[in-house]
């Protein structure tokens, strides 16, 4: 049998420098045993940053964690919301390497202890092997561990499957929240969670499944460039709230980039195509082939000019912009590609003479180096973890193989989370909802959630429990630096209101 992959957690005692002094804080870098009829199945590995000297019942704890499916917290742990950040440009744009940290004066840990939880095959999280399993303790063969660049020795067995469903996944993090509360003794601390991307999704998820099955009561659930239905990620011939719900987005880019002729700002000018997508666009297309030419060649004028895109490209498309088309055409001329996780991001498109963009996404892949060196330098050398386990950002075998509606009889449909974080208001009626987005994020674009808003059809006392706030930037908005520091600002208010 292989050796089993050394793994040693640690807590080790900081100090932050903030602008009203010196915070001191403990930092604990862990694994959590969860249990299937008393048998240890798997292992959550989470980062916990606690203010030891308050009292625990007045003190908020928050839980965090990222999206993908398959994607580790590092990404807010490390851009955002812990005692240190990575370094970004001013406006979000990447740096030169070598990757800097800092420290983090925006950090939550001001008014919350967070703490960062990585889901199953994320992270340094794994699941356990059963009795007489010729695998180790990470869940993976010899060959993962020694050769973590080998993508083939990384394919999920059905043991790792199980836990990368909707429903499965939720309970993991049910089951570890329960018992962080339980052996830390923060039953009594107001609770909030905070996800994003598909985090948020899960955020919206748990605002009814930790109130209605695990017992635990949540003062606040943010949600950040959240995915709440996935019925409006993108649009069909068929199906129109997923081509008007990006239009808002689209907008805004376009007036950053200077392609429309416009005065007002970008976040004026999305607000403006977020009436045209709402009152013009979607009655068009909702008409399909009954619309008068007249009318099809005026509305598709209207929203060429609104998005910056050659009047010619729109009429193509019969006015459904697919976020790649336009982030291919809107700077052709430049032979430059726009990132769809940020449209104000552009890199140099290598292949500008093909027929369909063939390049990488600047903001997906273009920041891995700095998160990947980030959080592998903060949890090894400044918290003092020692594995030899891999720390994986993202996994895209955990993506592939995430089941979305595994307990539907055949599968079909989009899955989605309003329901749920409906319910979950209306049990906890004090239950405060933080939804936030950056502007140029075409991906999970921000008007989708003020859609899903303007349906809810929320009852009166709870309508003022709901806050959407957006910010200058893209799915991780807070990599810009006057975005984070006023999204902190917002939250501190909203932690108080709160808790």
């Amino acid at each position: 049998m292989p050796d089993t992959p050394k793994r040693q957690g640690n807590t080790t005692e900081h100090l932050l420098a903030t602008p009203n002094g010196g915070q001191a804080y403990t930092a604990s870098a862990q694994w959590q045993t969860l249990y299937e009829n008393d048998q240890p199945v798997a292992e959550l590995f989470h980062v916990a940053y606690t203010i030891g000297d308050q009292d625990p019942a007045q003190r908020p704890i928050t839980f965090v964690f990222n999206g993908g499916p398959g994607a580790a917290s590092a990404y807010l742990h490390m851009g955002a919301l812990g005692p240190r950040r990575v370094v970004f440009n001013p406006d979000g744009s990447l740096p030169r390497p070598p990757v800097q940290v800092t420290d983090n004066p925006e950090s939550w840990l001001s008014f919350s202890d967070l703490v960062f939880i990585d889901p199953l095959g994320t992270g340094f999280s794994r699941i356990l092997p059963k009795a007489g399993d010729q695998a180790d303790a990470s869940g993976e063969n010899a060959a993962s561990a020694a050769k973590p660049a080998d993508k083939s020795a990384d394919k999920p067995d059905d043991k790792s499957k199980k836990f990368w469903t909707v429903e499965r996944d939720l309970n993991a993090l049910g089951e570890f929240i329960q018992g962080y509360l339980s052996a830390h003794h923060r039953w009594l601390s107001p609770v909030f969670i905070a996800g994003e991307s598909y985090g948020g999704f899960r955020v919206a998820k748990l605002a009814r499944k930790l109130q209605q099955d695990y017992g635990v009561g949540l003062c606040g659930a943010i949600l950040i460039s959240p995915v709440m239905e996935f019925m409006l990620l993108e649009g069909t011939d068929y199906s129109l709230s997923g081509w008007a719900t990006v239009i808002p987005s689209m907008a805004a880019t376009a007036a950053h980039h200077g392609r429309v002729d416009t005065s007002d700002s970008p976040a004026a000018h999305g607000a403006k195509a977020a009436d045209f997508a709402r009152k013009t666009l979607i009655p068009l297309l909702a008409l399909g082939s009954t619309a008068p030419a007249a009318d099809q060649q005026r509305v598709f004028g209207e929203l060429a000019a609104l998005i910056g895109l050659p009047p010619e490209v729109v009429q193509r498309h019969r006015g459904r912009i697919d976020i790649a088309v336009f982030a291919r055409e809107l700077l052709r001329a430049q032979q430059r590609i726009l990132g769809l996780y940020d449209g104000s991001v552009t890199a140099i498109d290598p292949f500008p003479d093909r027929l369909v963009h063939e390049g990488t996404d600047p903001t997906l892949e273009g920041i891995d180096r700095l998160f990947t060196g980030a959080i592998n330098s903060h949890l090894r050398s400044t918290l003092g973890v020692e594995t030899t386990l891999t720390y994986n950002l993202l996994s895209f075998e955990v993506f592939k193989a995430w089941e979305f509606l595994p307990e539907s009889e055949y599968r079909q449909g989009f899955v989605g989370s309003v329901d749920d974080l409906r319910v979950g208001m209306a049990l906890n009626p004090y239950l405060q909802v933080y939804i936030t987005h950056g502007i140029y994020d075409l991906v999970t674009p921000y008007f989708s959630s003020e859609h899903l808003k303007d349906l809810m059809n929320l009852n009166p006392e709870l309508q003022s429990n709901l806050t959407l706030r957006h910010f200058q930037g893209g799915h991780m908005f807070y990599t810009w630096e006057e975005s984070r520091r006023l999204w902190f600002e917002d939250m501190q208010r909203f932690y108080q209101q709160a808790s």
